[in-house]
């Protein structure tokens, strides 16, 4: 049977949910109880397929996976998670583990490859690096998702004149471009950087790249 203990999306300050795959009932219920002991959330599997029947919590914060499990290894289910667009970051175990098996987990994105039997600080360690890693993908999520909302709130004529100034075009180009004068130019221009809250005009280019914002046809310059 499963261990899984049917943890809900974390609430905002919850603590870290860490899901494991291993199929030894043994070495299952030590890991939870180490990862428990610092403070985690623990949600437990004994084979992929329980839990990709449920689907991967979206408060997963890290995986810790044997690779030598029943039906699908998890090098296969790492591959099934990438192919579902699931970027939970993982940790392996094995006891069976040799170099292309750990080069293979890490190009694909795994965190740490850990030999049986590993130190606890090593497995601690490892978790640990991965948590840090989904924190920072979530944070840059959150903000990717905040100035999509901000360039949402732009007029059309702010958009078209925050397209044409981050690809480079001067006030005068652009007002040639899109048939405005250049004082009114200016006035969409300052608009678009202060909805989009950027202090300076070299951060509204970086958002304009990270939104993918690019003028509608080609400009003559």
């Amino acid at each position: 049977m499963s261990d899984h203990t049917g943890q809900e999306p974390a609430a905002p300050g919850e603590l870290p949910l860490v899901v494991i795959v291993e199929d030894d009932a043994a070495v299952r219920s030590a890991l939870s109880s180490l990862l428990r002991s610092v403070g985690y959330r623990v949600d437990a599997y004994e084979a992929p397929a329980a839990l990709l029947q449920k689907g991967v919590p979206k408060s997963a914060g890290c995986l810790v996976l044997d690779v030598r499990l029943p039906m699908i290894s998890g090098l296969d289910f790492q591959k099934r998670l990438a192919e579902l667009n699931d970027r939970v970051p993982v940790v392996f175990m094995t006891g069976h583990g040799d170099i292309p098996m750990s080069v293979q987990a890490m190009k694909a994105g795994a965190i740490d490859f850990l030999s049986k039997p590993f130190r606890d600080q090593d497995m601690l360690d490892a978790v640990a690096a991965a948590i840090a890693r989904d924190r920072a993908r979530r944070e840059a999520e959150a903000g990717l998702t905040e100035l999509q909302k901000r360039l949402e709130s732009l007029s059309k004529r702010e958009r078209e004149v925050m397209a044409h100034a981050t690809a480079g075009l001067l006030n005068k180009q652009i007002a040639a471009e899109v048939g405005l004068s250049e004082v009114t130019v200016k006035i969409h221009r300052g608009r678009a950087m202060h909805k989009m809250g950027a202090r300076s005009f070299a951060e509204l280019v970086r958002i304009a790249e990270s939104l993918g914002v690019r003028p509608d046809r080609p400009t003559s310059r």
